[in-house]
């Protein structure tokens, strides 16, 4: 078992990487709640607005912020564009189908990124990389401070848009019953494209900052959103409070697994291990509880 030391490094990064996980997983369950789909397609998004930020800067030049914002725009756009073509066409599908359709644009945009950009090594360096502070032996870069800080805020701004804004509760609404809230005028179409630009935002920030955290490859970054969903499934996909919390401790458990030799081989399994813990335990608690209302 390696000493505390050794950990330091990890925890942060764990930090890190659970914000960013915070962060997506807030996107997740907004549209969940908006629209009743759930996006498997969310951490594909992100990695084709990171490859395309990539090679902007690297092939034609462009101002790296320029390029930062296009691959937030990107996120948006592709996000929004599905929602106002096939997205609306599953509002009234079950959830299978649902699921289905997203993880079939995830599967295309993979073919895309493997088509324009054939596996090989990348990298992207964002500039808050370059600046950070020294704790003790640990270096902090701002990168990851920001990873962390972002899905903090962004957790509680959604909280607070949902609860005291107009379209956050046409929103909520739409969660409890889309048929009674369109019945009272709400434009339910408007409403749901909200949501699908907000969580499209939401991908696009999320892949430019896992890019520089993890690693810019196309897989990698798709598959990250098994993290975030799993996430969102410990909050039952209803609790953005819960969504980060759960996104922080997957984070840090996963990267302080990274230096226990031992088991470090199965730590791809941690969000998988962590969804079943938590929604055992929310399962058992809920069973409890219509027990002893029952008696």
């Amino acid at each position: 078992m390696p000493s505390f030391e050794n950990f330091k490094p990890f925890i942060v990064t764990g930090l890190s990487l659970g914000g960013v996980y915070a962060l997506s997983g807030t996107g997740v369950v907004v549209l969940f709640r908006a629209t009743g789909v759930l996006n498997l397609a969310f951490g594909a998004i992100g990695a084709m607005g990171a490859l395309i930020s990539w090679a902007l800067i690297n092939h034609t030049g462009t101002n790296q912020y320029v390029a930062y914002a296009a691959c937030i725009g990107f996120g948006a756009v592709c996000t929004l564009l599905y929602g106002l073509t096939v997205g609306r066409f599953l509002a009234a599908r079950d959830a299978l189908v649902k699921a289905v359709g997203t993880l079939g644009l995830a599967l295309i945009l993979l073919g895309f990124m493997d088509w324009f950009w054939p596996p090989k090594s990348r990298s992207m360096f964002l500039p808050t990389t370059n600046y950070g502070y020294q704790i003790g032996i640990v270096h902090v870069t701002w990168t990851q401070i920001i990873g962390l800080a972002f899905g903090v805020a962004v957790t509680i701004g959604t909280g607070a848009f949902l609860r005291f804004t107009r379209l956050g509760t046409a929103m909520r609404a739409l969660a409890a019953d889309r048929e009674i809230t369109a019945t009272l005028g709400v434009p339910v179409r408007r409403v749901e494209a909200m949501a699908w630009l907000g969580s499209g935002v939401l991908s696009g920030a999320a892949g430019l900052l896992l890019s520089d955290l993890v690693a810019l490859d196309a897989v990698t970054l798709t598959f990250l959103v098994i993290s975030s969903l799993a996430a969102a499934l410990i909050a039952r996909l209803s609790s953005l409070t819960v969504t980060l919390i759960a996104g922080i401790v997957i984070g840090l458990v996963d990267a302080l697994i990274t230096p226990i030799l031992s088991i470090s081989a199965y730590r791809d399994m941690t969000p998988f291990v962590l969804a079943t813990i938590g929604l055992l335990w929310i399962s058992r608690r809920r069973v409890v509880t219509v027990g002893r209302a029952g008696a």
